[in-house]
Parts: structure tokens; sequence; C-alpha cells
């Protein structure tokens, strides 16, 4: 009997023995898989959690809406203390029911699966459903699929246009349990989580198989137990027994690490923590107890609960650790242990903390001098008297990392501490520690989640005032107040050319005694008090006692009333760290001062506030600049501005005859400088009366002589492009269109736009050229330079200037279509007076005037032609006698030097064409008469011969008149003077 007896009880502890394990093996996948769950839970807030050198590191990244619908957050952890088929079919419909809208929930189980044994629950009772629990991954079926006759047996009749999913929960390469369900729309996002969700259900139900395989039949067992306390007159389980299993409630005394294990389903981290320190304290023995947590950056610990109490504030305590490499050698031997043996206590300007985490094992009272019980002592505040202490550390097998110091204080059975209290702290902290720093970074990203949606709405808001620099610094000020729960807030904009710092507004501190007065500037030097620590060092300061800090300047408090306590002081920078102002925060609401998240909000605060009040000052500049351009352009308008008397003459002057302008006035040989000036406007009208293009779009004579008398007021006066330049080039125009019939060439409104494009084409020049535009940097180039031809392109929108303006429009008898066609022939006309776009498409011209098949229903020639002629009107001054050549190209090169001495002042080397000190005036105007000119008009001549062949011999005879001059110049019969060139008679006129 006594060996039978010795046998029961070797038995007995034999088997609690392997239950111990097998609990172990058991509740050990369920906490490592509550990182998965605080991870899957993250993801659905829209929160991606990476991985770096064994470090979690979250990273903000927002879920894109579907319709009206975006996937809630979920929470797996009601799992992971499922112990039963009961709580795994409640907590599976409760999450289930967050993540989508769906109904028609079913479990479907293996009638083999040992999860179900002895219970009544729904089988895989026919092919279908055995189809689907066969499936590795989520089933989705369609609309369409589920009205199948199969599909309806296991789902239900389900409303039109609902989808089915099915969740095979696999364990061990068999389907334990099939979950159906039906959803009115199911998005790529939903997949996910419910792929997430399915999961963590085949870890439970691992858990749940190896717990019937111990003997603890799920439900089943369960009822027994409620059947028994029933019998005996025991009470009903509810609240949170209803939550514990019948395995933690039947063994919470042999195993109480099981029942701990069952509590852990809050998701406050603070109440997780307290269920651990008061389980602790009762294994142990203990008065009290706290647990410090290491922070994710490692740069110090934070403690959230003491004893039975959820601290108000954290409490943050830095940490110094250095790496080996950075250690003296003294300092090194201590942490290391090289020389000091175990007990040796520690140097008294160590930081504790630090070297328990460096060490990675645990420390007792007489291990710790006096001098650094201090950072024990503000975490306990004050109010225990520390008689013995042990501090043991929690490593997470996950990263291999410490990540919190559990601190117990006081023994209470004995004297000191032991090695077996540390035992029971490893042991509990073995199945709990994934699920306390999981839930802590799960709080810690919904708590991030909740302040980025708040900055979204800051940045909404403070974007919305970007027209008011005041009315934004004010609500800057209004934003971050609520951010940070301070009571006050002043920003600071840096001055720069006064090395200065500016406050327009100034919270609690008016800078105007009237309102509807401007605000008066508050201006400090930008290297005084705490704001100009700030905006010179870049670095923000978190000051917890303002009165105790140096650069805290008292005398604003004692003159306002105003009592300040605390001040967190940012810049406010750009990502490149670029300064623009400083933002100032006093006095933090329920706290004792401002807190580290409060730097994190406020850092990133910053960012916003310095876009928008760069984007405000950017916006108050082009205000000034539209401000600056409408008053310029009402200007011109006025000046532009042709008096009614001036209409009135000239339209109602005596008509002329063609030769009262000059002689031959419709031929090749007339000179157009010849008609006096106070004609030119009167001129131009009788050539549109001649063309008959007055007549054949009806312009009104008002309309045409307003239009002719604001060209010309839109010439200015440099000694070449100016209005007289502008009446040649329109008079050869219209030379052309007479003798060279270009009708017959022509589209009708090619031949109207023609003459009007040739009078505008060089209005508003201001006797540059399109180098000297580009290379200044003028307001011309900064419209234009990006599209080429800087100058031809503001003559042209200078054209449609005169042509908008009331009154003005040649073109208003015109359809729209037809309108839109003639600016653009205008726009390519006046482009092709640059004599860079003549050149390169010179070779196309002679390509077409060789052939001799000029085709006038070709666009692309007639184009060419238009061009041409475009050019040959430009350059017509030389195609007249030798004395109007002569006079012309003295005000041409009048002109050019005028324009090298503006790119000399500019420290600019001029062309030698516009260099006076360097020009060679008779061969450069060779050069360019053989090179530019003469071909021209042989082009013309090609097409045209009878009636061109006169420019031709005219531009031969000014070509020869040139040689001639510069023979006599290099032979120095003359002095080699502009006098000289331009003004005697080295030629004869007749010659």
């Amino acid at each position: 009997m006594k060996r039978s007896a010795e046998s029961a009880e070797s038995a007995k502890k034999r088997g609690k023995f392997e239950l111990e394990e097998s609990l172990r093996s058991n509740f050990t996948p369920a906490v490592e898989a509550a990182a998965a769950s605080a991870e899957m839970a993250a993801a659905c807030c829209g929160l991606v959690r990476r991985r770096r050198n064994g470090n979690s590191k979250y990273q903000q990244q927002p879920l894109p809406h579907v319709g009206s619908q975006q996937p809630a957050t979920n929470d797996f952890s009601r799992l992971h203390t499922v112990l039963c088929l009961t709580e795994l079919q409640t907590a599976a419909t409760e999450i289930l029911a967050d993540i989508l809208p769906c109904r028609d929930i079913r479990f479907h189980y293996n009638e083999e699966s040992p999860i179900v044994a002895g219970q009544v629950a729904e089988t895989f009772s026919n092919g279908y459903l055995r189809v689907l629990a066969s499936a590795q991954d989520l089933v989705h079926l369609d609309a369409n699929s589920l009205r199948q006759p199969e599909a309806a047996a296991v789902f239900g009749s389900a409303p039109s246009g609902y989808q089915g999913i099915a969740l095979p929960i696999r364990e061990q390469g068999a389907t334990h349990c099939l979950v159906t369900l039906v959803a009115p729309e199911v998005v790529e996002q939903h997949r996910m989580t419910l792929e997430a969700f399915k999961r963590q259900l085949e870890t439970t139900c691992t858990r749940l198989v190896r717990l019937a395989a111990m003997g603890f039949p799920g439900a089943a067992g369960k009822q027994q137990q409620q059947s028994a306390s029933s019998e005996s007159g025991g009470p009903e389980v509810d609240g949170a027994k209803h939550n514990s299993s019948a395995l933690v409630r039947r063994d919470s005394q042999s195993h109480p690490i099981l029942a701990l294990c069952a509590e852990l389903y809050d998701q406050d981290s603070g109440s997780l923590q307290l269920k651990v320190i008061n389980y602790l304290k009762s294994r142990i023995g203990c008065e009290t107890g706290f647990l410090l947590l290491v922070s994710q950056d490692r740069a110090h610990v934070f403690c959230q609960v003491v004893g039975n109490s959820v601290l108000q504030e954290e409490v943050h305590i830095g940490l110094r650790l250095w790496c080996d490499c950075e250690i003296p050698e003294l300092v090194s031997e201590f942490f290391l242990e090289k020389t000091h043996p175990a007990n040796t206590p520690f140097q008294a300007h160590k930081n504790f903390f630090a070297v328990v985490i460096q060490n990675n094992k645990s420390y007792y009272l007489e291990d710790i001098p006096k001098e650094q019980l201090d950072d024990i002592v503000s975490v306990l505040g004050g109010s225990v008297d520390i008689r013995s202490l042990l501090c043991v550390p929690v490593t997470s097998r996950g990263v291999g990392q410490v990540v919190a110091i559990a601190c117990m204080v006081n023994k209470t059975s004995a004297a000191n501490f032991k090695q077996s209290d540390v035992d029971i702290i490893h042991e509990c902290f073995r199945y709990t520690s994934t699920v306390l720093t999981s839930t802590i970074a799960f709080q810690t990203e919904r708590m991030l989640k909740n302040q980025t949606q708040a900055l979204l709405q800051v940045a909404q808001n403070i974007f919305r005032k970007l027209d008011d620099l005041t009315v934004l610094l004010r609500e800057i000020m209004a934003e971050a107040r609520n951010l940070t729960q301070a009571e006050r807030c002043s920003v600071f904009l840096l001055d720069k050319e006064t090395n200065e710092l500016v406050a327009k507004v100034f919270d609690g501190l008016p800078t105007t005694s009237n309102e509807k007065e401007q605000p008066v500037e508050i201006r400090i030097p930008a290297n005084h008090g705490i704001a100009g620590y700030v905006a010179t060092k870049g670095e923000m300061l978190n000051i917890k006692d303002a009165y105790s800090h140096p650069l805290f300047y008292s005398k604003v408090d004692e003159d306002t009333g105003f009592r300040t306590r605390n001040i967190l002081c940012f810049p406010i920078q750009d990502e490149s760290g670029t300064i623009v102002g400083v933002a100032q925060l006093c006095n933090k609401i329920n706290a004792a001062h401002f807190s580290n998240f409060d730097e994190d909000i406020a850092r990133a605060f910053s960012v916003y506030c310095c876009i928008s009040i760069i984007h405000s000052l950017m916006y108050k500049k082009v205000q000034a600049a539209q401000a600056r351009h409408q008053l310029a352009t009402e200007l011109m308008t006025y000046h532009m501005h042709v008096p009614d008397r001036g209409i009135e003459e000239l339209t109602s002057a005596p008509t002329k005859r063609m030769e009262d302008f000059c002689p031959n006035f419709d031929s090749f040989v007339s000179v157009p400088r010849h008609v006096a000036d106070s004609d030119t406007c009167q001129a131009v009208m009788f050539m549109f009366d001649d063309l008959s293009l007055t007549k054949q779009y009806r312009i009104h004579r008002t309309t045409l002589a307003r239009f002719v008398l604001l060209a010309r007021k839109g010439y200015r006066d440099p000694p070449y492009h100016n209005w007289s330049h502008a009446f040649s080039v329109a008079h050869f125009t219209y030379l052309c269109l007479k003798n060279l019939r270009l009708e017959n060439y022509l589209t009708p409104l090619e031949y109207f736009s023609f003459l009007v494009a040739s009078l505008c084409h060089d209005i508003d020049h201001r006797g540059t050229n399109n180098s000297f535009e580009n290379s200044s940097g003028s307001a011309l180039s900064g419209l234009y330079s990006s599209e080429g031809s800087v100058l031809e392109r503001h003559h042209f929108s200078q054209t449609v200037c005169i042509l908008n303006r009331e009154g003005c429009n040649v073109f208003e008898n015109l359809s729209e279509k037809e309108y839109s066609a003639v600016l653009d022939i205008i726009r390519d006309i006046i482009l092709a007076t640059d004599l860079a776009h003549h050149l390169k498409i010179r070779k196309d011209i002679e390509a077409m005037v060789s052939q001799k098949k000029f085709d006038v229903h070709n666009q692309q020639h007639r184009y060419l032609l238009l061009c041409l002629l475009m050019t040959a009107s430009d350059l017509s001054d030389q195609t007249k006698v030798w004395k109007n050549t002569r006079q012309v190209a003295k005000l041409i090169y009048q002109e050019f030097f005028s324009l090298g001495d503006k790119e000399k002042s500019l420290g600019k080397q001029p062309a030698e064409g516009m260099d006076r000190d360097k020009a060679d005036i008779p061969q450069l105007q060779v050069n360019f008469l053989n090179i530019i000119a003469a071909p021209v008009y042989k082009a013309m001549e090609q097409i045209w011969p009878n009636e061109c062949g006169v420019l031709c011999k005219q531009i031969e005879r000014n070509i020869s008149n040139w040689k001639t001059i510069r023979q006599k110049l290099e032979n120095k019969e003359v002095e080699k003077t502009d006098r000289t060139i331009f003004e005697e008679c080295l030629v004869s006129d007749d010659e």
C-alpha cells in the first residue's frame, strides 16, 4: 500500500510537470500571436509595421476609402483567451462584424476534430461544404455563384448583390472548422483583413486541439463545471468569470500563470500592467512594484503604473548607453565585469537603469549605492520607504533585447528578495511580455493615428487662411494650443534683414490698442531670450520650470500678471532646416509640464506651419505683383487711349490719291519713308481701301481708324524699330498683295491677316534683341523665354491686346472659328520676323521655290510663302535707292550701338556688329545683304520674275556701293568714322 501510494504520488507529480510543460508549449504561441494580432490591428488602422535590425518600426500609411465604407479597426486579442468552442464562436462573430458589414455567420466543424468531441455542433454535412473545407485559402463567391443551389444550401438565401465568404480553418493539414458568411461588398482591404483573421483563428484552433488532447474538452468541460457548481449551490458564472475557462478555474491554484494569461484581454496597456504587477506582488509577496518600459528609440525608460495605480502622467527617465568602443577602459571593465565581482556597487555617476539594460542581469538593493536610488524614488513618488528591492530585466524573445525592467519593492515574507523571486518574474514575462509590448505598441500607434488625423484637420484649417498672414498666425496659435493643451501660444517670424523676431500677434498680450487699427509689431533681437535661442540654434526647448531657466525673462509676467510655469518653444522650419519663425507654448493644462509626445506633435506641426507661412508670404508677393501689373496695364491703357477727336479727323480727312502720298506709291521702286509722317495713318487706311479689305469685311471707318491710331501709338521711339519702320513694312506688304496677285496664292483670311500682321509686327519694340532680353533676365524673358522668340511673342501679345480693345477689332465681323484662325495666322507671320526662325526654314523655302510646284491647296506651301513674304517686307529698306538704304543703315547701327553700350554696362561683351569700337560697318552690310537679304529676293524673283527683278537689281547696286566704301576706307582715302560712312557722299546717290 505504501509503495502504491508512493507510485500514485509520483505519477501525480509527473503528471503535473507534464501538464505545466504542455501549457507552456500551448500558451507560448498564443501570446506570441498577440504581436501579429496587434500588427494586423495596426494595419487596419492604416499603419504598416516594418522590422529593421530587429526593431519594430511603424510608419503612417492611410488606407484608401472604398465608397463610403472603410475597414474598421479590428482587435484580434479577443481570440487570445478563447479556451472553448462557445467562446470561439462568440469572439469570431464579434470580430467579423467589426471587419465588414456581414450577416448569416455560420460555423461548420469536422465531426472528427477533437475540438467538438462530446458537443453539439454543425458538421460538414454535405459535399459542397467539404469542397469549401478542403480549400487552402479564403474562398470568395460572387453574387451569381451565391445563387447556385448548392451554395444557397450552405450560405442561405442572401439578398440581391451579396457575396459569399468561406474561411477554412486548418491545423496540420486538416480542416477543423469552416466559417461562412455573406456581405454586400468585399474589397481587397477586406480580403487582407479576413486572411489575417483566418490565421488568428487557426492559431486559436491549434490551442483548442492541444487542450483537448490534454483532457480538457472545451465547452463540454465547461458545462460539466457549471453543472457541478449549480448542484452545489454555487453562483452562476457571469461578467469577468464568464471569460475564464473551466481549465483556468480548476487549476488556478496549481497554475496561476494560466489564470493571469486568461485575464490579459484588455486593450489598455495600463490595465494589463496592473494585472501583471498584482500577480507578481501576490506570488512574490511584496508591498508594491512597477514596470519600466524601454522606449522604441532606447533613449529612455518610462513608467505608466505603480502598485495599484495608473499614473496620470508617465514618468520618463533618460538612459545613457554606450557601445564598447565608446566606453573608457575603467567604465568598460565595470560594465563588462572584467575585473569587478557580481556584487560590486555602482559608481555614483552612472545611470542605474542603463546599466541594468546593458548587463541584462538582476540587481538587489545591496548592489545599488544610495545615490542611485534617486531614479527609483522619483518613480515611487517618495511615498515608500525602500527596505528591499529587486530589479529584473525583461527580454523579448522576438527581438532579443531588453524591453522592460520589473521592479519589486519591500519583500513582506522575508528580509530580502531571493533567486526564486527572480524565477517567478522570468516565468511571468515568458508568457506576458509579448502581449504587453504588442498592446503598448498598438496603443501608441492608435494615439499616433488620432494625432495624425488631428494634424490633417489642422492643415486643412490653416491652409484656408493663406490670404491674410495675421489671420493665419492667429489660426496657427489656436491650433498649437489645442494640439498640445497649452494655455497660451506666441508666434514670431524671423526677419533675416534685421536679424529680429517679429510678432504681429501675441497671445494674451494684444499688439494693438484698437482692433480696427493695424497691429503694432513687437520686435526682439533674434539672439535674445528663449525664442532667440531656438531661432539661433534651431533646437526645441522643453522647459519644465520657467523661472529656474536662465533665459526666461520674468518681466513680461510682472507686467501682464500672467504666471508662466513651463514652456515648450520650437522652431518653425522646413525639411531643409531653414527657419522662418519660432512658436512658444506656455503652461501645459492638466499636467506638470509638456511631454515628449507634445514635442513630437510640435515637430510635425512646425512643418505645416512653415509651409503655410511661406505660402502666405508668397501669396502676398503674388498679390502685390498682380496689383503692380494691373496698375501698369491701367497706365498703358490710359496712355494708349486714342482721343475721339483724332479718330474723327482721320475718318473725315479729304480723300487723297496715291500720288499724293509719294511718287509711284503702288510700285516696288517707291520709297515709303518719303511719305510725310502726318499722312502715314491715312495712307494705311488707303491701302485697306485699295485692296478692298474694308468693303469685303465690312470694316467700320471708325474701327479701322482707331485700330491704326492705336497701332501707331503702340510703337516706341528707338532709332530704327519705330512707327516709320512699321509703315515701310506694311507698305511693302501692300505692294506684294497688289502687284503679285497674292489672292491667287493665299486664302482670303491669310490675305487679310498678312497686312494687319505687317503693320503690328514690331509693336512695343524696345530697341533690343532676343539675346539681350534672355541674358538680362528681363520681364519679357520671364514671360516668353520658355517658348523662344521673346520679342516676337510680345509683339503678337500686344497686337491681340489692341484687337481686344473696344472698337478696335477690324476682324469683328468674322465668325468665332474664322477669328481663331486669323489669330493663328497673325502669330505665325509675326514669329517669322525672327531671323533665327527664317534661317531654320530657309532650306524648305528654297526647295519649294526650286521645284516650281507651289500648291495653293498645300497649307505648308502657303505657310512658307507667307514667311518668305514677311521676311522680304521686314528687310524691304534694303531694296530701296542708295540714299534711303544708307540713311536706314545709319538708324540701324545707332540702335545696335546703343544696345552694345547697355551690354557693356552689364559687364558683357557685345557682338562685333553692336560694338561701336569694333564694328566694320561696310563689311557687315555686305555680309548681311549677301547672306540674308539677297537670297530672299532671289527666291521671290524665281516665283515672280517680271515683278521682282527690280528688287534684286537694287540689292546688287547697294552691295556694290558698300564694297566701294569699304575699299576707300581700306585705302585710307577717307577717315573711318560714322559721319564719313553715312553722311558724306562717298558714292553718288545716282550710281
